[in-house]
């Protein structure tokens, strides 16, 4: 089995090199990730005259090893043209993020917009996160518990198109987390999503602005201010079965999305509204 890894989070992050010992154990692993932190892009491509540097590092521990300069979905992109130029790889597999993909955060994650450009090439894919932002967190649980649920969905693929999948992890010994379930997207959002750029912020929690890729010179024009966003997340949904409630509890949660976001249900109503009679 051929198998494309990639994430958001860069390279050299502790995530997708325990997902590269993971993967090992299905196939031949190919990696392209960003070379620098990508997180937030969603399924942003590096279009029109930018320019985009590419490096192969060879390879470590049977996995081919490159970066990209670039995001997630363009590393995918960069796998279908170069290693995978005459054949598509079986899988995409991207992570293991630091950090949750559940809820609306799903709509933002550079992860889980790899695996949309996957889907949208028509290959499975699955993005799989832990509820840790740390550079060094735990991925014991995942390494662990990941290969059966990996294992359960290359047995039973679905004919339909469009279809990835978004697996989250919570920040628990194996020994806590209470079991898998599968789960639908939460709803909710962030507000008050600004506040005045402070490093301390994320020094904090182990995360330096090196490790994000981000120059610690910064120069402003004259009238700028600098933010950062942080945000409070607002929760707008009680059902029992939503992803960061389940995780909050310690379950493995697996949502099944899909890339074509048609609402049938709307279009029905439009047309019956008669929205096709207007000209």
């Amino acid at each position: 089995m051929e198998i494309l890894i990639t994430n958001d989070d860069g390279y050299k992050a502790k995530g997708i090199h325990a997902l590269a010992g993971i993967m090992r154990k299905f196939g031949h692993i190919t990696a392209i990730a960003p070379k620098k932190h990508q997180s937030g892009m969603g399924m942003a491509v590096d279009l029109g005259l930018k320019q985009t540097a590419y490096r192969d590092l060879g390879v470590e521990d049977d996995v081919h090893w490159s970066y990209l300069d670039g995001t997630p979905a363009s590393c995918v992109k960069m796998g279908l043209f170069l290693p995978f130029r005459d054949r598509k790889p079986d899988w995409v597999v991207c992570g293991i993020n630091h950090g949750s993909n559940a809820t609306t955060g799903s709509c933002y994650s550079g992860t889980l917009g790899a695996a949309q450009e996957a889907a949208l090439n028509g290959i499975p894919a699955i993005g799989v996160s832990l509820d840790s932002g740390s550079p060094d967190a735990d991925f014991s649980a995942v390494e662990a518990l990941f290969p059966d649920i990996l294992r359960r969905l290359m047995d039973s693929l679905p004919q339909r198109k469009g279809i990835y999948y978004n697996v989250n992890f919570p920040n628990r010994p194996l020994e806590e987390i209470r079991g898998v379930r599968v789960a639908t997207q939460g709803h909710g959002h962030w507000e008050k999503e600004f506040t005045a750029w402070n490093p301390d912020h994320f020094l904090s929690q182990g995360i330096s602005a090196e490790l994000l890729g981000r120059s610690t010179e910064i120069r402003l024009e004259e009238g700028e201010e600098l933010y950062m966003m942080t945000g409070t997340y607002v929760d707008e949904d009680n059902v029992e079965d939503a992803d960061h409630h389940l995780l909050a509890k310690g379950y493995v949660t697996i949502v099944a999305h899909n890339l074509y976001t048609t609402d049938f249900q709307e279009v029905e109503r439009l047309r019956g509204m008669g929205m096709e009679s207007i000209f």
